[in-house]
């Protein structure tokens, strides 16, 4: 019998003791014979008899059960425990359930056998309940909202690069971590045995090129003590020098005890957190509102404005300072964490905000008297906090999700399920150019509007949908939104537009002449109109890829319409800087359209047309301009608060023959497939060194010197988020003869210039018989030189375990994400690393600087990175699958390494 188990319920746990018991019905006879309880490759749909590989031995039993009176003494159904016999080194069923727990494998199966099968004595039988009991402790994870305390108060802990450091006006800083299991315990466990670790040095020069050494250390609580996770825990150094340049980091400490024996697991330190200690610095300024915000109090909180509402505040100094020159400020609740600086009149100052989301927002403004710190930086006090509530948004005035039937149907309409105002419902026009799709956006069991690409005709080629009245007025701040699958850019493809008499109010589009995507106002509905666009930064957008496009009309809620602006956004991220309509066109005026939103074509100077070819889903319309990071949000396009992912690729060596790796089902006609209906194509073999084959099931073998497997690229939008997940099998003794830095490429795809990945999933030599997991994105320039670079490697190196065996690797690149680095440069997305279920933690981010998409070849077991294209793989490819969205941990765990079925 097989027993497959996944580690879905030992998620963060490391194991100490692993017990496998299985339920025996029947003997041969009453004389016990040896049951061995075998590891093996896993089983598949694909599995043949007589099975997969056996790896090693987990423990054995001499035994005889399920005979009930026929024996004396009677020999009853009994429940069989396996368990590591510390007398036999062969056995490790301890060490191998942890590392299923790691995520050093895809799934555990375990065979029952007969010791000596040819004897048919030995034969048994077993129910098909087993059980694998696990003693365990939580695995500690890096200590969330490190920080200091600026001044006296109890302000909110701030973590700061070594750039901008944390004012601190007292010589003894208090610092605060919160401590953490590495996954978050369910409900019903404990909570950990944990403490967090603080270390703390200082700079030989109290600048940031001298040396430094260890000043300080502390645990909280203290020793002998133990916290659970999520408890913040705070500490308070030793007197530290006035002006002294100091850094600080922590780690979580997790502690066990079991079976006599006790010990401790220490998760990777937190990024460094700097700080400077200044006595005569401003202290912090005060800060006053101005409508619509006010401060929030312990029983007042009430919402007030919304995204993109402006507020004014007043800062001025705190009463002990008296030459204050500038005050800088920022929100610490948005994810850009932009800082601004204003100068001071009479010493105070008076600023206009815009917060971008909704909730809780917190002000922070620090002043400065101009003065230098000993790096010649301008100083900066600890800073004043304001904690304000913004209303929520005016919803949507329209949003279409096109999942109101599926491809066959006769339904024509498509509901309008926005939040304000009348319904506006979309009417698909012209039957042989429009209909349903199961490329819908959000995922499997999700439908999409299909335009034009099945019609062979060009002159036929006009289905479009459109609303049943007007869903935005033109004349007022607005956003339009949508997803859109460009198949053809042989010409003008239009996604939506706002119709009046001769013109489009507004088209948001993809242009064949400057070969970019393009958001558009006329400056009047009029014969030879003037266009004023904005358009994307990069030109040959990718063809059969999920886009997300945003179009933003904002009248700076006044009615001056020289300061009116429109930009385009794509994947939540804006394309150059806003623009100023009547800065290009001094006739411009803000007019109404007056006809129904078209969906895939729009009106040109009287006539309709530019229809569009692909599919378009999701579409949203707003009375109002958002901000970036709402845009952001709708990017995301959350459901049930997880971001929507698409399955837009998968290739199956399981189901695969000859020369070439199948998409997964291969034939969408065959009444038992699922119908996939992005059609890649194969990955074609190389001439040599790759073969598709297996002892009980067929894979992707590759040699690690010539072979490889590769289809055309891109399958995805890598300027917007996306996942990749392959599932590959090493082959140990092939890595041996390679040089510390060698990569192995399971999958990658290719820069359009430079033999460089735009992302890429590897393994990397990284020290004699040390190897490691990475994922990374890399950019390059129009030469092929490399300009930006992000990498996320696996916290452990790669053990026995994981070698010769499946693993799922993940690589999760989230655009979503726009931050400020250390450096104070921003990023615009965050790579991640998954070996199993389980997220690869390390001390920073690893964002990447400049956006990126690949062309050309998209290729298993070889790649390009360093200037060359080679970098072999040797091991087994079971499946390579990519979806469009940014996986969570938990869709991760759900979707790859402990899939429902």
């Amino acid at each position: 019998m097989y027993f497959e188990f996944g580690a879905s319920k030992l998620a963060g746990k490391h194991v100490l003791d692993a017990t496998f018991r299985a339920y025996e019905t029947w003997s041969y006879n009453c004389n016990p014979h040896w049951v061995d309880l075998e590891r093996t490759d896993n089983i598949s749909e694909g599995t043949r008899w007589p099975g997969p590989k056996q790896l090693n031995q987990m423990g054995d039993r001499y035994v005889s059960a399920g005979r009930g009176n026929l024996c004396s003494p009677e020999q009853p159904n009994s429940w069989i425990e396996f368990n590591d016999n510390p007398a036999e080194k062969d056995e490790d069923l301890t060490t191998t359930v942890r590392a299923l727990a790691d995520g050093k494998m895809s799934r555990l199966t375990l065979m029952l056998r007969a010791k000596d099968e040819s004897d048919p004595r030995a034969w048994k039988r077993f129910d098909n309940n087993a059980e694998l009991k696990v003693w365990y402790m939580h695995k500690p994870g890096v200590p969330s909202s490190v920080g200091a305390v600026p001044g006296t108060g109890n302000s909110r802990a701030q973590c700061r690069p070594a750039k901008d450091p944390v004012t601190v006006t007292v010589d003894t800083p208090k610092v605060r971590a919160r401590a953490q299991t590495k996954v978050q315990p369910r409900e019903g466990e404990e909570k950990g045995a944990l403490q967090v670790e603080f270390v703390m040095e200082r700079s030989s020069t109290d600048t940031t090129s001298g040396s430094w050494s260890t000043v300080w250390t502390d645990y909280k609580p203290d020793r002998g003590s133990w916290t659970s996770d999520g408890v913040m825990q705070e500490a308070v150094t030793t007197n530290r020098a006035d002006g002294g340049l100091y850094r600080f980091k922590a780690r979580t400490q997790s502690h066990w005890v079991y079976g006599g024996k006790k010990g401790d697991l220490f998760s990777p330190y937190s990024k460094w957190c700097y700080l400077r200690i200044d006595s005569t610095a401003p202290k912090a300024p005060t800060i006053h509102s101005l409508l619509p915000y006010k401060e929030c109090t312990t029983n007042d909180c009430i919402p007030r404005g919304g995204p993109g509402r402006p507020g004014k505040f007043h800062f001025s100094p705190n009463a002990a300072d008296r030459d204050v020159e500038s005050y800088r400020w920022r929100l610490l609740t948005s994810d850009a964490d932009e800082t601004k600086t204003v100068e001071a009149e009479s010493h105070q100052a008076i600023v206009s905000l815009k917060p971008g989301l909704s909730g809780t927002q917190t002000l922070a403004v620090e002043a400065s008297d101009l003065k230098k710190d000993k790096e010649g930086r301008v100083r900066w006090g600890p800073p004043a906090e304001f904690d304000f509530k913004v209303g929520l948004l005016d919803g949507t005035t329209g949003r279409w999700r096109f999942n109101d039937a599926g491809p066959g149907s006769d339904k024509t309409v498509a509901n309008d399920t926005g939040e304000v105002g009348a319904r506006h419902d979309v009417v698909l026009r012209d039957a042989g150019g429009t209909g349903w799709s199961t490329m819908g956006r959000r995922g499997a069991g999700d439908y999409a509007l299909r335009l034009n690409d099945n019609v062979s005709d060009p002159d036929k080629r006009v289905g479009y949908a459109s609303t049943d009245g007007v869903p935005v007025n033109t004349q007022d701040s607005y956003t339009v939104s949508a997803w859109a699958y460009l198949t053809d850019a042989a010409a003008n493809r239009t996604v939506l537009s706002a119709p009046g008499e001769h013109g489009s109010a507004f088209t948001l589009y993809y242009s064949s002449a400057l070969k970019k995507w393009v958001f558009n106002r006329t400056d009047q509905d009029r014969n030879g109109a003037t266009y004023i666009r904005s358009t994307a930064t990069a030109d040959n957008p990718p063809l059969k890829v999920w886009t997300h496009l945003t179009g933003v009309f904002d009248t700076q809620r006044n009615g001056d319409k020289s300061d009116d602006t429109i930009q385009l956004f794509v994947n939540g991220q804006p394309q150059g800087k806003p623009v100023v309509l009547a800065d290009e066109a001094s006739t411009y005026e803000p007019w109404t359209a007056d006809r129904n939103m078209m969906v895939g074509r729009a009106k040109v100077g009287g006539d309709y047309g530019d229809y569009f070819m692909g599919r378009v889903d999701e579409v949203a319309v707003w009375q109002d301009a958002l901000e970036p990071p709402q845009i952001r949000e709708e990017h995301r396009l959350e459901r049930k608060g997880a971001p929507s992912n698409e399955l837009v690729s998968h290739w199956d060596a399981t189901i695969s023959s000859g020369d070439r790796v199948s998409e997964s089902p291969e034939d969408p006609d065959d009444p038992n497939s699922t119908g996939f209906p992005y059609r890649r194509g194969p990955l074609d073999l190389s001439g040599s060194g790759a073969r598709l084959t297996g002892e009980d099931a067929t894979s992707l073998v590759l040699d690690g010197k010539n072979g490889y497997a590769s289809a055309a690229g891109p399958v995805v939008d890598e300027t917007g988020s996306f996942t990749v997940s392959a599932r590959v099998r090493l082959t140990k003794s092939e890595f041996a003869g390679k040089t510390v830095g060698y990569r192995g490429l399971v999958a990658g795809q290719a820069t359009p210039v430079g033999k460089e990945s735009s992302w890429a999933l590897w393994v990397e030599k990284v020290a004699d018989d040390t190897y490691q997991w990475k994922f990374g994105r890399t950019a390059v320039n129009s030469d092929g030189k490399i300009i930006a670079t992000a990498v996320a490697p696996a916290e452990d190196v790669i053990g026995d375990k994981e070698w010769d065996t499946w693993v799922d690797v993940t690589g999760v690149f989230d655009a979503g994400v726009d931050f400020t680095d250390d450096e104070g440069d921003q990023r615009f997305g965050v790579a991640r690393l998954y070996v199993g279920q389980f997220a690869q933690q390390g001390e920073d981010d690893a964002g990447l600087a400049k956006a990126q998409q690949g062309a050309g070849s998209l290729t298993v077991g070889r790649g390009s990175a360093k200037g060359t294209t080679a970098h072999y793989l040797p091991g087994d490819l079971a499946k390579l699958r990519v979806w469009v969205g940014a996986m969570s941990q938990e869709q991760v765990t759900e979707q790859i390494a402990e899939p429902s079925t």
